[in-house]
Protein backbone atom coordinates (compact mmCIF):
# COMPACT_ATOMS: atom_id res chain seq x y z
CA UNK A 1 0.00 0.00 0.00
CA UNK A 2 1.63 2.99 -1.07
CA UNK A 3 1.81 6.27 1.33
CA UNK A 4 -1.05 8.26 0.17
CA UNK A 5 -3.33 5.34 -0.18
CA UNK A 6 -2.91 4.59 3.66
CA UNK A 7 -2.73 7.93 4.65
CA UNK A 8 -6.52 7.88 2.99
CA UNK A 9 -7.23 4.50 4.96
CA UNK A 10 -5.78 5.29 8.49
CA UNK A 11 -7.92 9.28 8.07
CA UNK A 12 -11.56 9.34 6.77
CA UNK A 13 -13.62 7.16 4.34
CA UNK A 14 -16.03 9.26 2.00
CA UNK A 15 -19.45 7.59 1.62
CA UNK A 16 -22.71 8.41 0.14
CA UNK A 17 -25.91 7.28 0.96
CA UNK A 18 -28.57 8.15 -1.37
CA UNK A 19 -30.86 10.84 1.19
CA UNK A 20 -27.78 12.21 3.37
CA UNK A 21 -25.27 14.30 2.72
CA UNK A 22 -21.42 13.36 2.69
CA UNK A 23 -20.61 12.11 5.79
CA UNK A 24 -16.84 11.47 7.29
CA UNK A 25 -16.08 8.52 8.80
CA UNK A 26 -13.38 6.46 10.94
CA UNK A 27 -13.21 2.71 11.01
CA UNK A 28 -12.24 2.91 15.03
CA UNK A 29 -12.98 6.73 16.18
CA UNK A 30 -14.40 9.65 14.75
CA UNK A 31 -11.71 12.16 13.73
CA UNK A 32 -11.67 15.75 13.02
CA UNK A 33 -8.89 15.66 10.25
CA UNK A 34 -8.07 14.45 6.92
CA UNK A 35 -4.66 13.94 5.15
CA UNK A 36 -3.67 13.72 1.13
CA UNK A 37 -0.74 13.25 -0.95
CA UNK A 38 -2.10 13.68 -4.19
CA UNK A 39 -5.30 15.26 -5.84
CA UNK A 40 -8.33 14.50 -4.50
CA UNK A 41 -11.17 12.43 -5.85
CA UNK A 42 -14.51 14.35 -6.90
CA UNK A 43 -16.28 14.20 -3.28
CA UNK A 44 -13.33 15.24 -1.54
CA UNK A 45 -12.34 18.02 -3.93
CA UNK A 46 -16.05 18.98 -3.71
CA UNK A 47 -16.06 19.85 -0.08
CA UNK A 48 -12.71 21.34 -0.30
CA UNK A 49 -13.59 24.05 -2.80
CA UNK A 50 -16.79 24.88 -1.23
CA UNK A 51 -14.42 25.56 2.09
CA UNK A 52 -12.49 28.20 -0.55
CA UNK A 53 -15.08 29.96 -0.56
CA UNK A 54 -15.68 30.40 3.02
CA UNK A 55 -12.09 30.90 3.80
CA UNK A 56 -10.19 33.89 4.44
CA UNK A 57 -7.28 33.97 2.27
CA UNK A 58 -7.91 31.26 -0.55
CA UNK A 59 -5.18 30.96 -2.93
CA UNK A 60 -3.27 28.79 -5.01
CA UNK A 61 -1.16 26.90 -2.96
CA UNK A 62 -3.70 26.14 -0.19
CA UNK A 63 -6.76 24.33 -3.11
CA UNK A 64 -6.73 21.09 -4.36
CA UNK A 65 -4.17 22.03 -7.57
CA UNK A 66 -1.52 22.10 -4.82
CA UNK A 67 -1.25 19.01 -6.34
CA UNK A 68 -0.63 19.83 -9.56
CA UNK A 69 2.44 22.19 -9.20
CA UNK A 70 5.90 20.78 -11.14
CA UNK A 71 7.70 22.03 -8.44
CA UNK A 72 7.15 19.98 -5.70
CA UNK A 73 6.86 16.26 -7.26
CA UNK A 74 10.13 15.57 -5.42
CA UNK A 75 9.52 17.58 -2.04
CA UNK A 76 6.25 15.23 -0.73
CA UNK A 77 3.45 17.06 -1.12
CA UNK A 78 0.73 16.72 1.42
CA UNK A 79 -2.34 18.67 2.70
CA UNK A 80 -4.88 18.41 5.98
CA UNK A 81 -8.24 19.49 6.37
CA UNK A 82 -9.75 20.12 9.12
CA UNK A 83 -13.25 19.09 9.51
CA UNK A 84 -16.02 20.29 11.33
CA UNK A 85 -19.89 19.14 11.56
CA UNK A 86 -19.35 18.10 8.16
CA UNK A 87 -17.61 21.05 6.62
CA UNK A 88 -14.25 21.44 6.08
CA UNK A 89 -13.10 24.76 8.31
CA UNK A 90 -9.53 25.08 7.38
CA UNK A 91 -6.62 23.50 5.54
CA UNK A 92 -3.19 23.27 5.40
CA UNK A 93 -0.25 22.20 2.86
CA UNK A 94 3.38 21.66 2.82
CA UNK A 95 6.27 19.11 1.56
CA UNK A 96 8.93 17.59 3.89
CA UNK A 97 12.69 18.85 3.28
CA UNK A 98 15.61 16.98 5.12
CA UNK A 99 14.37 16.17 8.61
CA UNK A 100 11.58 19.05 8.85
CA UNK A 101 8.32 19.44 7.35
CA UNK A 102 7.57 23.00 6.06
CA UNK A 103 4.44 24.50 5.80
CA UNK A 104 4.22 27.88 3.66
CA UNK A 105 7.14 30.49 3.65
CA UNK A 106 6.44 34.52 4.85
CA UNK A 107 6.12 35.37 1.91
CA UNK A 108 3.26 32.88 0.92
CA UNK A 109 1.31 31.43 4.12
CA UNK A 110 0.12 27.70 3.32
CA UNK A 111 -3.42 27.90 5.77
CA UNK A 112 -6.58 29.32 5.48
CA UNK A 113 -9.59 29.36 7.67
CA UNK A 114 -13.16 29.60 7.45
CA UNK A 115 -13.91 33.11 8.41
CA UNK A 116 -17.36 32.56 9.94
CA UNK A 117 -16.07 30.31 12.96
CA UNK A 118 -13.47 30.60 15.81
CA UNK A 119 -10.32 29.52 14.08
CA UNK A 120 -9.30 27.36 17.07
CA UNK A 121 -12.13 25.02 15.77
CA UNK A 122 -9.74 24.39 12.85
CA UNK A 123 -6.58 24.15 14.37
CA UNK A 124 -7.23 20.97 16.60
CA UNK A 125 -7.68 19.00 13.75
CA UNK A 126 -4.42 20.97 11.34
CA UNK A 127 -2.21 20.41 14.58
CA UNK A 128 -3.31 16.58 15.05
CA UNK A 129 -3.30 15.73 11.08
CA UNK A 130 0.37 17.31 11.24
CA UNK A 131 1.18 15.47 13.81
CA UNK A 132 0.49 12.79 12.33
CA UNK A 133 1.96 14.09 8.78
CA UNK A 134 5.57 15.09 10.60
CA UNK A 135 6.07 11.29 12.50
CA UNK A 136 10.02 12.22 13.25
CA UNK A 137 10.67 15.27 12.25
CA UNK A 138 12.39 17.44 13.99
CA UNK A 139 11.25 21.25 12.77
CA UNK A 140 7.92 21.67 12.20
CA UNK A 141 7.02 24.85 10.84
CA UNK A 142 3.62 26.91 9.19
CA UNK A 143 2.66 30.41 8.49
CA UNK A 144 -0.57 31.88 8.84
CA UNK A 145 -2.32 35.05 8.12
CA UNK A 146 -3.94 35.39 11.54
CA UNK A 147 -2.48 34.18 15.28
CA UNK A 148 -3.57 31.24 15.94
CA UNK A 149 -3.14 30.60 20.14
CA UNK A 150 -4.25 26.98 20.09
CA UNK A 151 -0.90 26.14 18.33
CA UNK A 152 0.71 27.32 21.29
CA UNK A 153 -1.16 24.70 23.40
CA UNK A 154 0.64 21.94 21.40
CA UNK A 155 4.14 23.42 22.01
CA UNK A 156 4.49 25.48 19.32
CA UNK A 157 6.38 28.85 19.66
CA UNK A 158 5.09 31.76 17.77
CA UNK A 159 6.83 34.68 16.39
CA UNK A 160 5.41 37.56 14.19
CA UNK A 161 6.63 38.66 11.10
CA UNK A 162 6.87 41.76 8.99
CA UNK A 163 4.79 40.25 6.52
CA UNK A 164 4.20 41.08 3.14
CA UNK A 165 2.02 43.86 1.41
CA UNK A 166 -1.55 43.77 0.16
CA UNK A 167 -3.78 45.75 -1.87
CA UNK A 168 -7.21 45.24 -1.97
CA UNK A 169 -8.24 44.50 -5.09
CA UNK A 170 -12.08 45.75 -4.27
CA UNK A 171 -10.90 48.96 -4.33
CA UNK A 172 -10.71 49.37 -8.36
CA UNK A 173 -7.51 50.53 -10.33
CA UNK A 174 -7.95 53.93 -10.50
CA UNK A 175 -7.89 54.38 -6.51
CA UNK A 176 -5.28 51.62 -6.08
CA UNK A 177 -3.27 53.90 -8.78
CA UNK A 178 -3.46 57.09 -6.73
CA UNK A 179 -2.37 55.31 -3.63
CA UNK A 180 0.68 54.64 -5.86
CA UNK A 181 3.80 56.53 -4.83
CA UNK A 182 4.56 59.46 -6.56
CA UNK A 183 7.51 57.97 -8.42
CA UNK A 184 5.85 55.01 -9.18
CA UNK A 185 2.95 56.78 -11.24
CA UNK A 186 5.62 58.51 -12.72
CA UNK A 187 7.76 55.38 -13.95
CA UNK A 188 4.25 53.66 -15.08
CA UNK A 189 3.48 56.51 -16.91
CA UNK A 190 7.08 56.78 -18.33
CA UNK A 191 7.13 53.23 -19.66
CA UNK A 192 4.08 53.61 -21.32
CA UNK A 193 5.05 56.62 -23.58
CA UNK A 194 8.58 55.16 -24.66
CA UNK A 195 6.14 52.32 -25.75
CA UNK A 196 6.38 49.09 -23.48
CA UNK A 197 3.70 46.86 -23.83
CA UNK A 198 2.14 44.23 -21.48
CA UNK A 199 0.37 40.99 -22.37
CA UNK A 200 -0.25 37.86 -21.36
CA UNK A 201 1.79 34.55 -22.50
CA UNK A 202 -0.12 31.84 -24.70
CA UNK A 203 2.24 30.44 -26.81
CA UNK A 204 5.54 28.45 -26.34
CA UNK A 205 6.83 30.77 -27.83
CA UNK A 206 6.51 32.96 -26.10
CA UNK A 207 7.17 31.03 -22.82
CA UNK A 208 10.43 30.11 -24.28
CA UNK A 209 11.17 34.11 -25.09
CA UNK A 210 10.77 34.59 -21.40
CA UNK A 211 13.18 31.88 -20.58
CA UNK A 212 15.76 33.57 -22.05
CA UNK A 213 15.59 36.33 -20.02
CA UNK A 214 14.68 34.17 -17.11
CA UNK A 215 18.23 32.86 -17.63
CA UNK A 216 19.96 36.25 -17.89
CA UNK A 217 18.39 37.42 -14.88
CA UNK A 218 19.72 34.06 -12.60
CA UNK A 219 23.19 34.06 -13.88
CA UNK A 220 22.87 37.99 -12.51
CA UNK A 221 21.79 36.60 -9.21
CA UNK A 222 24.09 33.55 -8.88
CA UNK A 223 21.04 31.25 -9.08
CA UNK A 224 20.38 27.88 -10.29
CA UNK A 225 17.21 27.93 -13.21
CA UNK A 226 14.49 25.58 -13.75
CA UNK A 227 14.50 23.76 -16.68
CA UNK A 228 12.63 25.17 -19.35
CA UNK A 229 10.18 21.99 -19.52
CA UNK A 230 9.07 22.59 -15.59
CA UNK A 231 8.54 26.49 -16.52
CA UNK A 232 6.20 25.27 -19.56
CA UNK A 233 4.18 22.94 -17.63
CA UNK A 234 3.75 25.28 -15.07
CA UNK A 235 2.89 28.13 -17.05
CA UNK A 236 0.12 25.76 -18.85
CA UNK A 237 -2.17 25.76 -15.24
CA UNK A 238 -3.42 29.08 -16.38
CA UNK A 239 -6.61 28.04 -13.79
CA UNK A 240 -4.09 28.88 -11.34
CA UNK A 241 -1.08 31.17 -13.07
CA UNK A 242 -0.74 34.02 -15.97
CA UNK A 243 2.96 35.20 -17.24
CA UNK A 244 2.65 38.76 -18.14
CA UNK A 245 5.83 39.77 -20.67
CA UNK A 246 6.84 43.34 -21.29
CA UNK A 247 7.94 44.44 -24.46
CA UNK A 248 9.96 47.04 -26.08
CA UNK A 249 10.05 47.22 -30.10
CA UNK A 250 8.86 43.19 -30.29
CA UNK A 251 11.32 42.10 -27.74
CA UNK A 252 10.35 40.80 -24.54
CA UNK A 253 12.26 42.60 -22.17
CA UNK A 254 10.89 41.65 -18.56
CA UNK A 255 8.05 38.75 -16.93
CA UNK A 256 6.11 38.74 -13.88
CA UNK A 257 4.27 35.43 -12.98
CA UNK A 258 1.20 35.39 -10.37
CA UNK A 259 -0.39 32.91 -9.03
CA UNK A 260 -3.84 32.82 -8.05
CA UNK A 261 -7.12 31.05 -6.84
CA UNK A 262 -10.28 31.76 -8.56
CA UNK A 263 -11.66 34.46 -7.09
CA UNK A 264 -9.61 35.01 -4.35
CA UNK A 265 -5.87 36.17 -3.29
CA UNK A 266 -3.64 36.33 -6.33
CA UNK A 267 -0.19 36.62 -5.80
CA UNK A 268 3.28 37.85 -7.08
CA UNK A 269 5.38 35.06 -7.77
CA UNK A 270 8.32 35.65 -9.75
CA UNK A 271 9.98 38.17 -11.79
CA UNK A 272 12.80 38.43 -14.29
CA UNK A 273 14.16 41.40 -16.10
CA UNK A 274 16.89 42.26 -18.69
CA UNK A 275 19.44 44.46 -16.98
CA UNK A 276 19.99 46.99 -19.70
CA UNK A 277 16.51 47.48 -20.21
CA UNK A 278 15.60 48.85 -16.72
CA UNK A 279 15.76 52.16 -17.56
CA UNK A 280 12.04 51.76 -19.58
CA UNK A 281 10.60 50.71 -16.16
CA UNK A 282 8.90 47.13 -17.43
CA UNK A 283 8.70 45.87 -14.00
CA UNK A 284 6.31 48.77 -12.97
CA UNK A 285 4.56 48.52 -16.33
CA UNK A 286 4.27 45.07 -15.63
CA UNK A 287 2.54 45.78 -12.26
CA UNK A 288 0.40 47.81 -13.37
CA UNK A 289 -1.27 45.53 -16.36
CA UNK A 290 -1.76 42.86 -13.61
CA UNK A 291 -3.65 45.10 -10.74
CA UNK A 292 -5.75 46.24 -14.36
CA UNK A 293 -6.24 42.61 -15.07
CA UNK A 294 -7.13 41.63 -11.51
CA UNK A 295 -9.80 43.89 -10.69
CA UNK A 296 -11.59 43.35 -13.82
CA UNK A 297 -11.20 39.75 -13.36
CA UNK A 298 -13.24 40.77 -9.70
CA UNK A 299 -9.78 38.95 -7.54
CA UNK A 300 -9.94 40.17 -4.25
CA UNK A 301 -6.35 40.48 -2.67
CA UNK A 302 -2.87 40.91 -4.09
CA UNK A 303 -0.41 39.72 -2.75
CA UNK A 304 3.02 41.54 -3.30
CA UNK A 305 5.19 38.66 -1.17
CA UNK A 306 7.25 41.21 0.54
CA UNK A 307 7.79 44.86 2.20
CA UNK A 308 10.52 45.93 0.62
CA UNK A 309 10.68 49.68 -1.26
CA UNK A 310 9.31 48.31 -4.23
CA UNK A 311 6.58 46.69 -3.28
CA UNK A 312 5.66 49.36 -0.33
CA UNK A 313 5.76 52.07 -3.57
CA UNK A 314 2.36 49.94 -4.52
CA UNK A 315 0.48 51.67 -1.76
CA UNK A 316 -1.35 48.78 -0.02
CA UNK A 317 -1.49 47.96 3.23
CA UNK A 318 1.59 45.55 5.26
CA UNK A 319 -0.11 42.63 6.56
CA UNK A 320 1.90 40.57 9.16
CA UNK A 321 2.46 36.45 9.11
CA UNK A 322 2.62 34.80 11.82
CA UNK A 323 5.39 31.60 12.43
CA UNK A 324 4.85 29.00 14.12
CA UNK A 325 7.09 26.22 14.85
CA UNK A 326 7.95 23.26 16.87
CA UNK A 327 11.32 22.27 17.44
CA UNK A 328 11.70 18.51 18.80
CA UNK A 329 15.38 18.39 19.27
CA UNK A 330 17.16 17.79 22.32
CA UNK A 331 17.89 21.40 23.97
CA UNK A 332 15.56 23.32 20.63
CA UNK A 333 18.82 23.11 19.02
CA UNK A 334 16.98 24.75 15.77
CA UNK A 335 15.75 27.59 18.22
CA UNK A 336 19.13 27.73 19.76
CA UNK A 337 20.75 28.03 15.93
CA UNK A 338 18.71 31.05 15.47
CA UNK A 339 18.67 32.82 18.35
CA UNK A 340 22.85 33.34 18.07
CA UNK A 341 22.25 34.36 14.41
CA UNK A 342 19.54 36.83 15.31
CA UNK A 343 22.11 37.91 17.54
CA UNK A 344 25.08 38.48 15.66
CA UNK A 345 22.96 39.84 13.09
CA UNK A 346 22.01 42.93 16.16
CA UNK A 347 25.60 43.23 17.02
CA UNK A 348 26.78 43.59 13.70
CA UNK A 349 24.00 46.53 13.01
CA UNK A 350 25.03 48.39 15.95
CA UNK A 351 28.79 48.46 14.41
CA UNK A 352 30.59 51.11 13.40
CA UNK A 353 30.26 52.07 9.13
CA UNK A 354 34.19 50.44 9.13
CA UNK A 355 33.87 47.89 11.43
CA UNK A 356 30.84 46.29 9.27
CA UNK A 357 33.21 46.60 6.31
CA UNK A 358 36.07 45.14 8.03
CA UNK A 359 33.57 42.23 9.37
CA UNK A 360 32.57 41.73 5.82
CA UNK A 361 36.07 41.74 4.31
CA UNK A 362 36.64 38.84 6.89
CA UNK A 363 33.88 36.76 6.01
CA UNK A 364 35.07 36.89 2.26
CA UNK A 365 31.15 38.86 1.74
Amino acid sequence: MNRAIASRANTFQVSQKMDDPIRILDAHQSRNWTITHDYPDPALEEHWREFLTRADFPSHYVSPDYFREPFFRDKDPFAILAWHEGKIVGALTGMHEAEQVLCGQESRPQACFDKSIDPTIAAEGLTAGLLAEAHSAALITLYTWCPVDRFLAHGYRVEKRQGVVMLDLTKGPESLFKGFSSSRRTDVRAAIKRGVEVSTAAAREEFWSYYEVYLEWCARKNLVPSTFEVLAEAFSLTDNRRLFLARYEGKVIAGVVIRFYPKGVIEYAANSSMKENLKLKPNDLLQWRVIEWACHERYSSYSLGATHLFARKMGGTIVPVYRYRLDRTWFRRHELQEGLQNSGRRIFNILPGNLQKQAKRALGR
